[in-house]
């Protein structure tokens, strides 16, 4: 469904008014199985959906979880960051995660390649396991054999912070 300029100028207007980076706030509208919908402090009424505000599943949170509801509820006060102007949606498109510190990069910080971790099985892949070496930090140990729950040591052997993966090694 697309919302017309002509149709909606109040909103246009309000949507092309804000700028990326600014942080927006508002009450949660709505938890959907692709996103969240928030009802923004200063926005005017969407005329299709339950709020101005969008915020996609992967813009939640840096840490993985199964559900939405498991990061946000209906009802709940929410400040994000503005990332763009959905124009097709009428949408300003919000990120949760932008406002946190991300684990990953203070992860990297403290750690080196060659440093030896300590972590448990998370997860039972073709080429290898998954460890969770500290809380919401996750490598992949190739070709590694354990089961679900194991815990190992691992050798840091490599860091990618744009990608933002750990590479492991065995000890």
């Amino acid at each position: 469904m697309a919302f017309e300029q002509a149709d909606h100028p109040e909103l246009w207007a309000f949507l092309e008014a804000l700028r990326p980076g600014e942080i927006l706030s508002g009450v949660v509208a709505a938890v959907e199985r692709f996103g969240v919908f928030v009802a923004l402090d200063d926005g005017p009424a969407h005329p299709g959906f339950p709020g101005v505000g969008f915020i996609t599943i992967p813009e939640l949170a840096w840490q993985r979880f199964d559900a939405a509801t498991d990061i946000v509820e209906v009802g709940q006060r929410v400040s994000g960051e503005f990332l763009q102007f959905d124009t097709w949606n009428l949408e300003a498109r919000l990120s949760l995660r932008a406002t946190q510190p991300d684990p990953f990069q203070t992860f990297a910080d403290q750690v080196s390649v060659g440093e030896e971790l300590t972590g448990q099985v998370t997860m039972l892949v073709p080429f290898g396991v998954f460890v969770r070496v500290a809380d919401g930090i996750e490598g992949l140990l190739r070709h590694g054999e354990a089961d679900v729950g194991d815990t190992v040591t691992v050798v840091v052997a490599g860091i990618d912070r744009k990608r933002r993966t750990l590479e492991l090694s065995p000890h």
